[in-house]
């Protein structure tokens, strides 16, 4: 009888230990893995619906990109031409080089300076030492220099008599920047 007893203490109590075992081990995980599974698919639904968001909008990005390569076409020509940065700085060099001697100037030394950064574009400078006949002539320089398209800026400009007994020629010095492409 005491065997007996002990059994019918001892089965409900393992039927007790192992259903909290299985509740623990098994049905637990179950749980997560299935609350996982819901968060990822969640997660994923976002996603598409962004991927969706962002595919009904095509049409209008793709206008936005044809307004702005136009933008861009129109801006290309205040910029300095060249495939290189040094190309471009023999453009700069030669366009004012001949504003110079148009206007009866003789040109004595040019020398390209360092480029610099500027984001996407570089600044590509010139240092022209030239003799120009009067101050006529250099205002008429500096008008055509500030008003050129390819955008030019004169960033220094020192100018001197030549000769104090007869002042008309000046001796000027010259850095002119303009901006192209960085490439």
């Amino acid at each position: 009888m005491n065997k007996r007893r002990s059994l019918l203490v001892a089965l409900p109590l393992l039927i007790i230990l192992a259903g909290l075992a299985f509740y623990e081990y098994v049905y637990l995980q179950i749980k997560a893995e299935v609350a996982s599974v819901r968060e990822t698919e969640a997660a994923k639904a976002n996603s598409l619906q962004k991927y969706l968001t962002f595919v009904s909008k095509k049409q209008e990005l793709e206008k936005r990109l044809i307004q702005l390569r136009e933008t861009t076409k129109a801006d290309e020509p205040k910029l300095l031409s060249g495939d290189t940065l040094s190309l471009a700085a023999a453009s700069l060099q030669t366009t004012v080089k001949g504003m110079i001697t148009s206007r009866s100037g003789t040109i004595s030394s040019e020398r390209v300076e360092k480029p610099e950064d500027l984001g996407k574009f570089k600044v590509v400078s010139v240092s022209i030492d030239a003799v120009v006949p009067d101050p006529r002539a250099l205002s008429d320089v500096l008008y055509a220099m500030e008003t050129q398209t390819p955008y030019l800026a004169v960033r220094e400009l020192d100018a001197r008599v030549k000769n104090f007994t007869q002042p008309r020629e000046l001796m000027i010095r010259l850095k002119v920047s303009g901006i192209t492409r960085g490439k």
